[in-house]
């Protein structure tokens, strides 16, 4: 639900509908973040495009969960607290670790991050909340900073559209008062091998 109408799935017709079945969870749920976009079918499958190939991609090399972690902290930054809800219960899945998962929700939350991640994820934070609060203020030497922790050019840019993803889809629910009434919390289009395969679980 959002303050601007949408098209449930079983009112989807014709495009929509190819679109929405590309998509859909379990009993054929929506999430809300993609339903906001059923008055223009065509903004929904640049949506999904870019979210699926920058965070589901099998040819990205930093690990799921890192990537997951970027975004529920970007997510945190902005006050979304729609993205941080799914992307938290994605985390946790991924790492299946639940100690470590409590250790970094509460460094996000707390803004405190030296106890936990290494140099380079380290690093990778700062330029996020860099990009995300202060953007403006980033300069060559902030991509110096990140390579001089070992991170490669295309591994910066992994971070880089990850973060520029999420603060689109933030502004995006932010936007359009997006809630997560009758999603199912944490589904997402899991399957890295296939970039053509959107289906969430």
């Amino acid at each position: 639900m959002s303050w601007i109408k949408e098209i449930s799935y079983e009112d989807a017709i014709g495009r929509l509908k190819k679109i929405y079945d590309r998509v859909k969870g379990p009993n054929n749920v929506i999430d809300n973040v993609l339903s906001v976009h059923s008055l223009r079918p065509h903004t929904l499958i640049g949506h999904m495009g870019l979210y699926k190939n920058v965070l589901h991609n099998s040819n990205n090399t930093l690990p799921k969960w890192y990537l997951e972690t970027l975004g529920v902290y970007v997510s945190h930054l902005n006050q979304c607290s729609y993205c941080v809800d799914h992307h938290t219960a994605g985390l946790k899945r991924l790492l299946k670790d639940d100690v470590k998962f409590l250790k970094i929700i509460d460094c996000l939350s707390l803004d405190e991050w030296d106890s936990i991640f290494e140099s380079q994820y380290l690093e990778g934070l700062r330029y996020a909340k860099k990009l995300t609060l202060s953007h403006q203020t980033i300069t060559k030497e902030d991509i110096h900073q990140l390579r001089n922790t070992g991170l490669k050019d295309g591994e910066i840019l992994e971070i880089n559209q990850v973060v520029s993803y999420f603060n689109y889809v933030n502004r995006t629910v932010v936007g359009l008062g997006v809630n997560t009434i009758g999603d199912i919390i944490g589904l997402s289009p899991n399957d890295s091998n296939d970039p053509d395969n959107w289906g969430h679980s």
